[in-house]
């Protein structure tokens, strides 16, 4: 009896430990699995699907009017295992209406009439559509669309631009950016069917990976740099000017496409009454273009793919006056070959990457939409690297950035950092990290500031939204690069991406992949930084120096499972650094008993989290009495 008790003690052990070791999946996510949509060895479940379209857009622009007017052909593929019967248009320009919930406050230049659908024809029956809607709008389908069927759909719409230009709008009086600025067919996954969510303005997009051709008219003057292939330059363009940027596809020198005076005298484009800018690019998930009459052209390319010799095109649109432009494109060819060979180590996937100046700071696939900030060559070279880095996640993955914002806003920070180091050094990298990714979230105490990283984006706002999204999802994926080691982080980074590129990863499945690349069950690491209201916060509790060794006790007061360094100082000046990865608080989180070597008398002792910045440094230092 006390063995079969002894047993069933081990057994009921065994059962709680294994149990403690499961991360929460929420019911959605937990179906998702249960389907075999999604695995937990971190592959695509054998299940798995998702939905496609493929856009015919033609655009008709003519500024100074701001009213954009639009036609599209739409081939939407259902490959879920489910019949539709209703389609959710995505209508984001629609946050410009003075109706539409937003995040925060908006000046009355912000507002619009908003994007409105003038006709609406599916499988050629004309469907009426109510333009009494926010960002996203529900249609009901003349017969339910078949699983593994396909439907086409006509909408032809006009949509006003905002004078207040942010993501999107007007820049100036002849300079407009247009994102968004299509009707799009929503996301429908296995894990939420139709993405429902509206857009409020802060939080990102969620797109399914599409095939795109557009066509966008525009007077003669007007040069249009857009998402994808540029297909017809000898059309649109000067001989000349043509003959500029085909050198450039294979230049690393940065060269004058156009200047302003070349533009502003009707040297650049053909000069028939309107020119039709045609681009094209499958398998992407938005496209998006910028258009001016007088704003400069620069452009280069880099090598991206050493093995193919691939190359990519750099391009910068800018207005004259903008200092920090001038430097765009050799920005951008520094970037690009960094995040190709190094970190992430994946060759830039795209044909161009355009600069354009605006006043978003935000990223498209493709292009970048930053403000200019004049002489800050320093400030301008980051926010450029960070919105380029944005390439990787969330356009050649398809994150949900709506609810998971994490999955891509804390790899674009990382990225940041990484190439800065390469680009300014790490003493640089390390201090502007600090001040401008960790310091405002550790210094304050706020709730805010702890709820967990798993908090979908949608949920939470102000300073909530920004920590979890940047800065302390950021120092997690540092931190697992410290516990892992640099070359198994890598192999778990290139594992995911090579799994998931082209496809819709949730966070569950970056778990499951890095968990299964690394041969180890991480999820210890995953429950302590992502499912936890923890902080960084180490207290140096005692030191007990007996000859060669100091013993440390140290208690983990905030919790998260970081890296750190124990700095010895001797008592004839000079120091040992002895690192410690996360792994020391795998066993226990919360306390630690440590050991180090030590080589003479002791003066002092110091936790040194670097980038981890302590909330309390002042108990992190033992002094010798």
């Amino acid at each position: 009896m006390k063995r079969c008790l002894n047993v069933l003690l081990l057994l009921a052990v065994t059962t709680m430990a294994a149990q403690a070791q499961q991360l929460y999946e929420p019911r959605n996510i937990k179906k998702a699995y249960e389907n075999k949509t999604r695995s937990r060895s971190g592959n695509p479940g054998p299940n798995y699907w998702q939905n496609k379209g493929r856009y015919d857009i033609h655009l008709t622009v003519n500024p100074p009017s701001p009213v954009v007017y639009g036609r599209e052909s739409i081939t939407y593929i259902n490959n879920s295992p489910d019949a539709l019967e209703t389609l959710v248009l995505d209508l984001i320009g629609n946050q410009h209406k003075p109706q539409s919930p937003r995040s925060g406050y908006v000046g009355k230049d912000y507002l619009s009439a908003g994007m409105v659908i003038d006709t609406l024809v599916i499988n050629g029956k004309t469907v009426a559509y109510n333009n009494d809607n926010g960002t996203v709008g529900t249609v009901s389908l003349p017969s339910p669309l078949a699983s593994k069927d396909s439907l086409q759909m006509q909408i032809s719409w006009h949509y006003e631009l905002s004078v207040e230009s942010g993501r999107e709008g007007i820049i100036d009086s002849t300079t407009y950016f247009l994102a968004y600025y299509y009707p799009r067919v929503a996301v429908y996954d296995d894990y939420n069917g139709w993405n429902m969510l509206q857009h409020l303005g802060r939080a990102e997009f969620y797109n399914d990976f599409s095939d795109y051709t557009v066509a966008v008219k525009v007077p003669k003057n007007f040069v249009v740099w857009g998402t994808g292939n540029l297909l017809n330059a000898a059309e649109v363009l000067q001989p000349d000017y043509a003959s500029r940027l085909k050198t450039s596809y294979g230049s690393d020198a940065v060269m004058h496409i156009a200047t302003r005076e070349e533009m502003l005298a009707g040297k650049v484009t053909r000069q028939q009454d309107w020119n039709t800018w045609k681009f094209s690019y499958n398998d992407i998930v938005d496209v998006t273009l910028g258009l001016s009459n007088h704003y400069v052209w620069d452009a280069a390319s880099v090598m991206v793919d050493s093995t193919t010799r691939r190359r990519s095109s750099i391009q910068a649109a800018y207005n004259d006056t903008a200092y920090d432009f001038r430097q765009s494109v050799a920005f951008a060819h520094t970037a690009l070959s960094y995040f190709s060979h190094h970190w992430p180590g994946v060759p830039y996937p795209y044909p161009v990457m355009t600069a354009f100046q605006g006043y978003a700071d935000m990223e498209y696939p493709m292009m970048v939409n930053d403000g200019s900030l004049g002489q800050d060559l320093d400030f301008a070279q980051l926010l450029q690297d960070h919105e380029m880095a944005h390439t990787y996640f969330p356009f050649y993955m398809g994150i949900n950035e709506s609810r998971y914002a994490f999955m891509d806003e804390g790899w674009a920070t990382t990225f940041e950092y990484f190439v800065r180091i390469h680009e300014k050094g790490k003493a640089s990298a390390d201090d502007f990290y600090r001040k401008f990714r960790v310091a405002r979230y550790i210094g304050d105490p706020s709730a805010e500031e702890d709820q967990p990283i798993i908090t979908m984006s949608n949920q939470v706002t102000g300073d909530g939204y920004s920590v979890n999204s940047y800065g302390k999802a950021s120092l997690s994926y540092l931190a697992v690069k410290d516990l892992l080691g640099e070359a198994l982080f890598r192999k778990c980074l290139h594992t995911y991406m090579d799994k998931w590129h082209g496809k819709h990863p949730i966070p569950w499945d970056y778990f499951y992949c890095f968990n299964a690349a690394a041969g180890q069950d991480l999820n210890w690491f995953w429950q302590n930084w992502f499912f936890s209201n923890n902080y960084i916060d180490l207290k140096l509790a005692g030191v007990v120096n007996k000859g060669k060794t100091a013993t440390l006790n140290i208690s983990n007061e905030g919790g998260f499972a970081i890296p750190f360094d124990v700095v010895i100082n001797y008592a004839d000046g000079t120091k040992s650094t002895v690192h410690q990865t996360p792994a020391v608080w795998k066993k226990n989180p919360r306390t630690l008993q440590l050991t180090v070597p030590v080589s003479k008398a002791v003066a002092a002792v110091t936790l040194d989290g670097n980038l981890f910045m302590d909330a309390t440094p002042d108990n992190n230092t033992w002094k010798s009495k």
